[in-house]
């Protein structure tokens, strides 16, 4: 089989890193947060936010995509507010990675949240003993010993968000060079007549590539956290 690319498969395979990435990318720092006060905090409303970050991960992902749609499309309450600043997600890339990001979150939170609860709170204790205000003991002790769920948690996020078909579809549609990624480019060709062999080559890679991402993100764990255990 050739597995040289066409223009069109190679923008999917383009369109689909750069949405995983910026998926990742800007879920990272608020999947910390939210890690962090599901972890550490007891407030009202903990069981509900903890419902909200969980539930993509059983709703149906075209039921994810048309909240979506209703909230961030143009005439939505979100989606027109930030159409003023020029930000636009419906039908849109930045619109992929949004639904990407909400479908990894939950898989980001959950390997993050349990890095840090087995974090041993005796070390973050002494570090405020000596003085440490509680962003440097964060900073200093926190972070390096809950960095590997913190890896694994991007790692897995990334690779949802590249597979991420459902709510990428309903919310942004299929267009070739704008939203269509891998997946979708998948389901458009498996849909003509003639169409195995790009469907297979974009399967293919898609399977390569979310295999490396696991495996990188196995091999950095096991790197930081022999870092962490021998420090």
């Amino acid at each position: 089989m050739d597995m040289a690319l066409t223009a069109e498969e190679a923008a999917a395979l383009r369109i689909s890193l750069k949405v995983a990435f910026w998926a990742t990318l800007t879920a990272l720092p608020l999947g910390l947060a939210t890690a962090w006060l599901l972890a550490r905090r007891r407030f009202p409303g903990r069981l509900l936010l903890d419902g909200l970050v969980h539930m993509p991960l059983v709703l149906p992902p075209v039921v994810t995509g048309y909240m979506l749609l209703l909230l961030f499309g143009r005439m939505g309450p979100l989606g027109g507010f930030l159409d003023d600043f020029g930000i636009v997600f419906a039908f849109n890339w930045t619109g992929a990675a949004l639904a990407a990001g909400v479908m990894g979150f939950p898989l980001m939170v959950r390997a993050m949240r349990l890095s840090l609860e087995a974090v041993d709170r005796r070390l973050e204790d002494a570090a405020a003993t000596l003085g440490a205000p509680p962003v440097m003991v964060f900073l200093t002790v926190t972070l390096p010993l809950m960095l590997p769920g913190v890896l694994a948690g991007a790692i897995l996020c990334f690779a949802k968000a590249l597979g991420e078909f459902g709510a990428t579809i309903t919310f942004v549609s299929n267009i070739p060079g704008v939203t269509q990624t891998l997946p979708s480019a998948i389901y458009s060709y498996t849909q003509v007549p003639g169409g195995d062999g790009p469907a297979l080559r974009l399967t293919l890679i898609s399977v390569v590539i979310a295999i490396s991402a696991l495996i990188a993100s196995e091999v950095l764990a096991r790197r930081v956290r022999r870092r962490v255990e021998g420090a």
